[in-house]
């Protein structure tokens, strides 16, 4: 089986903007790096925009300076920028590491569209609308009113189906998931979850219900089963093997053609005992082929994620 992984989501840009000493080849400090992309065999990964509340009050030039680090950072040690289908197709045919960008919360966006489309024009192909919390498009998971999207999220929504920005429900509130469904499946457009699991598995607040997994599976979206440790188990120390169980559940809903994996490195700093860097990934997949076939594997790894991205990119 032909070992090259697709990473939804890692953090590496937020790290990178709050510490400018950090170097993005080999800097230990950081989960995902170019050494342990090779490593473990990362053919592409997801670079999110999260600002982090260290920064103060989230606006666009934050978004603007992650961007700009992308590329002096990260694209400038070999990573090849992807944004639309044949480049994701001639990084594999070169066997290039890839890049891809998302966005993790609208909050720096500032409710301006404008800024949307710069972003857009700058690489950015997916975007979620919320991190944990309320922001001016819709309501985060922790949010204690727990309202779905705001008149101007609803026009972001509309706005990004019409630029092509794959939205993630990943940290969305239940209410505001609902409504974003609706208008995907009106419009024929996807929606991932980039980093979330299975809340009948572990019932925390930022993993996915049974009817949101089936939502998902219905729309032909993607789950991206994650590595945080409170989303996998509710004790101490968590294993490898914990995650297995989600992959069962969702597999179970009739989702096995829709998992892929979004660690969230570098946006954790407790990790699942044997999967603490991007490094390990190699010896993630020698256990899952020990209890599921080669070619599920090899389709969470890869071929699921990449055949959304083929329909999806330009």
């Amino acid at each position: 089986m032909e070992r090259r992984m697709i990473d939804l989501h890692c953090d590496a840009l937020s790290k990178l903007q709050l510490n400018r000493e950090l170097q993005f080849l080999d800097d230990k400090r950081l989960d995902v790096n170019v050494e342990r992309m090779i490593q473990g065999g990362v053919g592409v990964q997801c670079f999110a925009i999260y600002l982090s509340e260290k920064l103060g009050k989230p606006q666009m030039s934050y978004i603007l300076d992650q961007l700009d680090l992308y590329t002096s950072e990260i694209v400038a040690q070999g990573i090849m920028p992807i944004s639309t289908a044949q480049e994701l197709e001639e990084a594999e045919r070169q066997g290039r590491l890839g890049g891809l960008l998302s966005i993790e919360g609208a909050d720096g966006l500032e409710g301006n569209l404008h800024y949307v489309k710069v972003c857009y024009e700058r690489g950015v192909r997916l975007l979620g609308l919320t991190w944990n919390y309320a922001n001016w498009a819709a309501d985060g998971i922790l949010e204690p009113g727990g309202r779905g999207l705001t008149p101007a999220g609803r026009e972001l929504v509309r706005f990004c189906q019409r630029l092509g920005i794959i939205l993630d429900v990943s940290h969305l509130s239940v209410k505001g998931f609902w409504e974003l469904a609706s208008m995907a499946e009106a419009a024929g457009t996807p929606l991932i979850a980039s980093h979330s699991n299975a809340y009948t598995v572990c019932p925390h607040s930022r993993n996915l219900q049974d009817d949101q997994i089936r939502a998902l599976i219905s729309l032909d979206g993607r789950i991206g089963i994650t590595f945080v440790p409170w989303f996998v188990k509710q004790t101490k120390t968590v294993e490898r093997m914990d995650i297995l169980p989600h992959l069962d559940h969702v597999c179970a809903l009739g989702g096995e053609k829709h998992i892929m994996f979004g660690s969230d490195f570098d946006g954790i700093e407790r990790h699942v005992k044997g999967l603490e860097h991007a490094g390990k990934y190699e010896e993630w997949a020698d256990l899952l082929l020990k209890y599921y076939p080669e070619e599920l594997v090899a389709g969470w790894l890869y071929g699921n994620a990449k055949a959304f991205l083929m329909r999806w990119l330009p």
